[in-house]
């Protein structure tokens, strides 16, 4: 009988990224069963050690797992879920879990919710809780089949702290067809945090007017330990790289504070950062929807407002 909950653990770096714990920790107190762990990739056997908070950690170490592919992927994780027999399957809403989830809950014959923020067990099955309707409106789902598989978004919950290191179990694995081979990558350049990861992010819109408004953006960002980031209207326009739009079509962020400089609040933006703790919006129109959304609200014009907050966190750092 299916029971316990297995995470796809991701790599960074050749350490296990923060999405890793998280999914641990928001396996734990699924308290659904034993909490285990998948690792797929080449030469990933030595990080197994460092996933803590897990009984049982599967490894799938194979050259053919170099590169990640969807179809070669979904086979070594096939294999895993076939051997843990688990209740419950989460990744993390990462460009590889999001694209590896369906194809996944397809070949085990279940379903899958993409993107929850929120999940709980009841009366034995899991209730998980997605974002609609571009963030204002919250749908829960459950599951009539099993395993459950649903993909975490990243900093909706808390990392597991401490813990021993898993048992490790080898899985056995000679993949089959694979239909598409990775023959190149092109990795953006960036500096600093990652903008999935940051705690801060800062983020600026086509109300900045050119490329030249993004400077302060990127010095607040740089104050404050965070990252920069764009509307779609502003990556476009080819004023920042694609690599940092923040939206329903970009990257999903859900930061303790998340300053939106000269942003209108569409819903397509919103989509990617209503998850943020502490929303804080400068624009210099009233009615702006991003104040709808918004902790705290700056009305008037950016290039008043963002050098004079520059000054303050400087301030407030030099005197810390």
């Amino acid at each position: 009988m299916a029971n316990g909950v297995l995470v796809l653990a991701e790599l960074a770096d050749g350490a296990p990224a923060p999405i890793t714990a998280e999914l641990v920790g928001a396996a734990q107190r699924l308290n659904a069963g034993p909490v285990s762990a998948m690792l797929i990739g080449s030469g990933v056997e030595g990080a197994a050690a460092r996933i803590t908070g897990v009984e049982t950690v599967y490894v799938v170490d194979n050259p053919a797992l170099a590169e990640y592919t969807n179809d070669a992927y979904t086979q070594a994780a096939l294999s895993v879920a076939r051997q843990a027999d688990p209740a419950v399957i989460l990744l993390g809403q990462t460009n590889t879990g999001r694209d590896l989830a369906p194809a996944l809950a397809y070949k085990l014959n279940t379903a899958v919710a993409m993107d929850t923020i929120a999940l709980e067990m009841k009366d034995g099955r899991l209730h998980a809780t997605r974002p609609a309707y571009g963030g204002n409106a919250r749908a829960v789902n459950s599951f009539a089949a099993s395993p459950a598989v649903a993909t975490v978004r990243p900093k909706s919950q808390d990392a597991v702290e401490g813990g021993a290191a898993g048992q490790l179990v080898k899985v056995d694995f000679a993949p089959g067809a694979v239909r598409s081979h990775v023959t190149a990558r092109n990795v953006a350049a960036s500096e600093g945090v990652r903008l999935e990861d940051a705690d801060v992010v800062v983020t600026g819109g086509r109300g900045l007017g050119g490329p030249e408004g993004f400077q302060g953006i990127e010095e607040l960002a740089h104050l404050m330990g965070g990252a920069v980031g764009a509307s779609r209207a502003a990556a476009d326009l080819g004023w920042r790289p694609v690599a940092e739009q923040v939206g329903l079509t970009g990257k999903v962020v859900s930061p303790t504070i998340y300053i939106a400089v000269a942003v209108s609040g569409a819903s397509q933006h919103m989509a990617g950062c209503s998850g943020s703790k502490n929303i804080i919006a400068i624009n210099k129109d009233p009615d702006a929807n991003i104040f709808k959304a918004a902790r705290f609200g700056i009305v008037g014009d950016y290039k008043t407002v963002l050098p004079a907050l520059i000054a303050a966190v400087k301030k407030a750092k030099a005197e810390a």
